[in-house]
């Protein structure tokens, strides 16, 4: 059961060793884009391509789905990037139900653990396999793979890591069910940090935090949704700037926060809470991805310009 990419090589991996996949449960298509062509989720697409039965429910408890799903005897369900699921589905195969989280639970329950464990400036992050229960994230843990977070790492590449340590850990715990050696542990309740879904106020920047901060967030948002921020332009129109890479200046700052500095041609520096952050990679609305260099080339700030 999954829906992303980050769920395929999971799929994929179970494949390849041979694992009878008797069926795959993603999502419906839907329509996107400006056409609004139906779209298929990639754990559909590998499906598809791979011969797999799916099933796509619009609704979990569906009857029908229930049904086709109990007829499908499975005896064991590996959960990956999926929705949150009834009892009665993740209670019904006899060795139970197995989730695959990005992160070192208890630590970044939730939706978003990739984007929050940088945000808040984690060295450290990893993936978790543990047995569904009621509560979302909650269930006893089976393994854990620890993974670093470096001082430029993005939620991207954090993302791609865990996508692949995932992969094998599924294998791991799935190998592991098989053999009837598991060896479950309760989660420390008292240690849990939550990880809710990104909304756009997360994503808005607050120029009067620190540099760290500030610069944390961008990683922790970028590639997807991507920091903002907001200006007036010459005609007093308010634009939105996404974000996607920067580097931060720590010191004494005599502009206020928000500031822009700018040579219109190489740099562009926004005055923080104790320091700059320097922009490298953006995003105008209405207008493409660039590095400042090149947005620099084609579009000229008003004089005294502040980052609201």
């Amino acid at each position: 059961m999954g829906t992303p990419e980050f769920a395929v090589p999971c799929l994929d991996i179970l494949v390849k060793n041979h694992y009878d996949v008797v069926g795959v449960v993603t999502v419906p298509d839907k329509p996107a884009g400006r056409g609004q062509q139906m779209q298929e989720s990639a754990v559909k697409k590998f499906a598809v391509a791979n011969g797999l039965k799916v099933l796509q429910p619009l609704k979990l408890k569906d009857p029908e789905f229930i049904k086709e799903l109990k007829n499908l005897n499975a005896d064991l369900q590996i959960v990956v990037a999926f929705r949150m699921l009834p009892e009665e589905v993740w209670n019904m195969p006899k060795l139970g139900t197995y989730n695959l989280h990005g992160s070192l639970l208890p630590k970044y329950r939730g939706a978003a653990p990739i984007n929050w464990a940088i945000i808040n400036g984690e060295t450290e992050s990893g993936v978790t396999t543990f047995k569904l229960k009621h509560e979302i994230d909650t269930g006893s843990t089976l393994f854990q793979e620890k993974v670093k977070i470096s001082e430029t790492t993005t939620a991207g590449d954090l993302h791609d890591e865990l996508m692949k340590v995932g992969a094998e850990l599924i294998l791991k715990t799935v190998k592991a069910v098989e053999s009837g050696n598991i060896d479950l542990k309760k989660q420390d309740d008292s240690l849990a940090i939550h990880a809710p879904k990104i909304f756009k106020d997360t994503c808005k920047i607050d120029w009067s935090k620190t540099p760290k901060e500030i610069y944390n967030l961008i990683r922790g948002l970028s590639p997807y949704p991507a920091a903002f921020t907001e200006f007036k332009d010459a005609n007093g129109n308010t634009l939105s700037l996404k974000i996607f890479s920067s580097t931060k200046e720590e010191g004494a700052v005599s502009k206020t926060n928000g500031y822009v500095t700018s040579d219109n041609k190489t740099f562009l520096k926004v005055a923080c809470n104790g320091g700059f952050i320097s922009i490298k990679e953006l995003q105008l609305q209405g207008k493409k991805k660039m590095t400042t260099e090149e947005f620099l080339r084609g579009y000229r700030f008003p004089e005294n310009v502040a980052f609201l």
